[in-house]
């Protein structure tokens, strides 16, 4: 059989839709061009947000090498910075997926074109197609495996999303950089025929001219519409705004949180009381033995130039405290509102052993048994922060075991994961 037997998908006949078109894929391109680079750069921060450049244990992916050449130092204003740029990147995420799926709906034709490569120039798009369409779908995976805490995937989230990320960009800016052009002219031309400026009684997305030239997108032989295109971006539109209003509420909390009926995190704040707000890992998932965390048994180790000191939470307690209103926002894409925390500042533990004036790095080691971040670094930066706490009260309660009794630390605009919950050792000094 020829290639342009309508039985093989190789032959635009094959494709019957009459909703392909220039015009509809470049809509939808378009889209994705402006999401997609959003969706990149809030990648990097919340990557940038785990100073992954300050310890090894921060370090998720030690191999980065040159794709760490952007990582600063992560600020600690405003403080709401992580959930509102991590929110930004799962919400944004999730909308896009229709969107995604109609624009490889509307391009499937081209991946069975024959013959695979007409030139060098053609190869090379065909490529970077390939690469473009399995790192867009790679991404989106495991995007919604992690936020859905559905953690089927071999090896780490973290490598697999950072290194798959760039991959699929490298593809995105290639194939943007070649089609674009034609997009933009796509669009305008139709704005044009809108406007009645360019009549002439024929297509201009190109069904006159044949689905061979228009890289098999326009079918030679339509089956019957059944719908419109503007119709059909309609429906794509109406779907990512069913999974924006079906998500975006686990990032800004409130009574906008029980119409997260996507998110894991959704629905009401669990529990009640001071501490009946949301948690990833609960204290008998972390090991915590509540042997451990009694008033007899639990001491915190506090480490620096000037020495070492053991102290009880009674101790602590006679220290100067102070409150803090901050959230805790997860690389999930959920955050809490604010909650009012109450403790000692780290800075004033961190001049207790001899950090008088700019305090350093801190190293913050937890009673947690096992899973990642069972230890955590923290930049001078963050540890300087008035509002910076080793929280020993919530809402004007204790902690909860599963929030971190007997202590914690919060700093504002720090993942969650480096708000270390169940404290044991503090240890001052650069890293």
């Amino acid at each position: 059989m020829r290639d342009d037997d309508p039985r093989l998908p190789s032959s635009p006949g094959f494709w019957r839709s009459p909703l392909r078109g220039t015009w509809f894929t470049s809509v939808l391109g378009l889209v994705l061009l402006v999401g997609i680079t959003v969706l990149f750069v809030t990648g990097l921060v919340s990557y940038a947000a785990y100073n992954p450049d300050l310890s090894p244990v921060n370090d998720q992916t030690p191999g980065k090498g040159i794709l760490g050449f952007y990582l600063f130092s992560w600020p600690t204003d405003p403080h709401w910075l992580y959930r509102f740029t991590q929110g930004l990147h799962v919400t944004l995420g999730l909308t896009l997926i229709p969107v995604l799926l109609a624009k490889l709906w509307s391009v499937v034709p081209r991946l069975f074109a024959l013959p695979p490569a007409r030139s060098l120039a053609h190869a090379l798009e065909r490529i970077s197609l390939l690469l473009l369409v399995g790192g867009g779908l790679f991404e989106f995976t495991t995007g919604v495996l992690n936020v859905q805490l559905d953690y089927v995937f071999p090896g780490s989230f973290y490598p697999l999303h950072f290194y798959g990320a760039w991959v699929f960009f490298a593809a995105f800016v290639a194939h943007a950089v070649l089609k674009v052009p034609t997009a933009l002219r796509a669009v305008r031309r139709r704005r044009d025929e809108r406007g009645g400026r360019e009549r002439d009684g024929r297509e201009r997305d190109g069904r006159g001219q044949g689905g061979r030239e228009q890289g098999g997108l326009v079918t030679p032989r339509p089956a019957a519409p059944t719908v419109s295109r503007r119709g059909a971006l309609w429906f794509v539109g109406g779907a990512s705004l069913l999974l924006l209003a079906t998500t975006v509420g686990q990032s800004i909390g409130g009574a906008l949180r029980r119409t997260a009926l996507l998110a894991p995190h959704g629905g009401a704040d669990p529990g009640a009381g001071p501490n009946g707000f949301q948690i990833n890992k609960t204290a008998a998932y972390a090991g915590i033995d509540t042997r451990e965390t009694g008033a007899q048994a639990w001491r915190l180790v506090v480490t620096g130039r000037g020495g070492t000191v053991r102290l009880s939470r009674d101790q602590l307690l006679g220290m100067p405290l102070h409150s803090s209103a901050l959230p805790i926002a997860c690389v999930e894409g959920w955050s809490t509102a604010d909650q009012w925390w109450r403790g000692v500042r780290l800075r004033d533990l961190a001049a207790l052993v001899g950090h008088d004036g700019d305090p350093p790095d801190l190293f913050v080691e937890s009673l947690q048994r096992h899973g990642a971040f069972r230890r955590a670094a923290l930049r001078a930066n963050q540890v300087a922060d008035p509002r910076s706490l080793l929280a020993l009260y919530v809402n004007g309660e204790d902690l909860s075991p599963d929030h971190g009794y007997p202590a914690r630390i919060i700093v504002p605009a720090a993942p969650g994961v480096l708000n270390t919950k169940w404290v044991a050792r503090l240890t001052f000094g650069d890293l």
